[in-house]
């Protein structure tokens, strides 16, 4: 099929994409509806090559990988022992779906697009009001400054992405407009302090690479050992400027034991309420980390 993909990817043109999508959507899907969707969704971009050559290409490849799990599960199969138990499988989604999505698009979620985006901003609000600033100011010294203040905020929207990229599609989702009113928060909070559009446009690309890069080397840590998430801490959390290993075994339990918080909330009620709780920076009691007090609803997830 890749081999397919190339060859005809520099010979045919736009009539031609459309034809052999066309052929693709009629041996694979048996719903006449979708293939005239997506039929009209070539027609549309009929003046953009490159765009169908990535359509298609999507195509293809979602209807390759759509055929790969029957092989998987058959071999499964035979090496499960009674002794096994199965592993939790990732959401069911159907072939339209994952077309769709190829091209760039959100299928259906289990729940409704603005629920999800009403429970983001409320996630990234708790990550930005109910964290005590100032209590991790000074304990480690840290400047008062929007820098500083994004280093600690970016650590607990990590810890929410962590916890919501195990919901499944709809936890995907919501994590990108988590991410997105984290930078919006940050826009306004400059524009605030009276930085000139300039200098804040340049701080807020510095931020946007460190953050990316704080999220790899933090992912690292919290799969790997208490060294491993220390050495992540200090390079994205200190900026390299910490030298009490006090304060890093501070941060170490302070992540750890966040994240296991975090994982005793159900998914459901995030995912309808963003609402979350955090466990003090410094416990007087290493054992007193139990199960939340589950948030309220209504109807409308509000």
């Amino acid at each position: 099929m890749a081999a397919l993909a190339r060859g005809v990817k520099h010979r045919a043109g736009v009539p031609q994409w459309i034809a052999i999508c066309s052929g693709l959507i009629q041996t694979t899907l048996t719903q006449p509806q979708w293939g005239r969707m997506l039929h009209g969704t070539l027609q549309r971009h009929r003046n953009g090559q490159l765009q169908l050559t990535k359509v298609c290409c999507g195509l293809m490849q979602t209807i390759n990988t759509g055929k790969q799990p029957k092989r998987t599960l058959q071999y499964t199969n035979k090496l499960l022992t009674a002794k096994d138990s199965p592993q939790p499988s990732e959401e069911k989604v159907g072939t339209f779906t994952k077309i769709i999505e190829a091209m760039g698009f959100t299928g259906p979620l289990k729940y409704s697009k603005w629920k999800i985006k009403i429970a983001a901003l409320r996630m990234y609000t708790c990550c930005a009001e109910k964290t005590e600033y100032e209590e991790f100011f000074n304990k480690f010294q840290m400047p008062d400054t929007l820098n500083s203040w994004f280093l600690v905020a970016q650590l607990h929207v990590w810890m929410c992405l962590v916890r919501m990229k195990q919901e499944g599609r709809s936890g995907k989702y919501m994590c990108r407009y988590i991410v997105h009113s984290m930078w919006e928060d940050v826009e306004q909070r400059g524009k605030v302090m009276g930085i000139d559009s300039f200098t804040l446009k340049q701080s807020m690309r510095s931020m946007a690479e460190n953050f990316y890069a704080a999220i790899f080397g933090y992912d690292e840590g919290i799969l790997s050992d208490d060294h491993v998430l220390a050495a992540a801490i200090w390079r994205n959390l200190f900026n390299k400027h910490c030298d009490d290993p006090r304060h890093l075994e501070i941060m170490v339990e302070y992540v750890r034991k966040q994240v296991q918080h975090l994982d005793t909330m159900p998914g459901e009620d995030l995912l309808l309420t963003g609402e979350v709780t955090w466990r003090p920076l410094v416990e007087t009691n290493a054992q007193s980390i139990v199960k939340p007090v589950l948030p309220t609803y209504n109807d409308e997830g509000l």
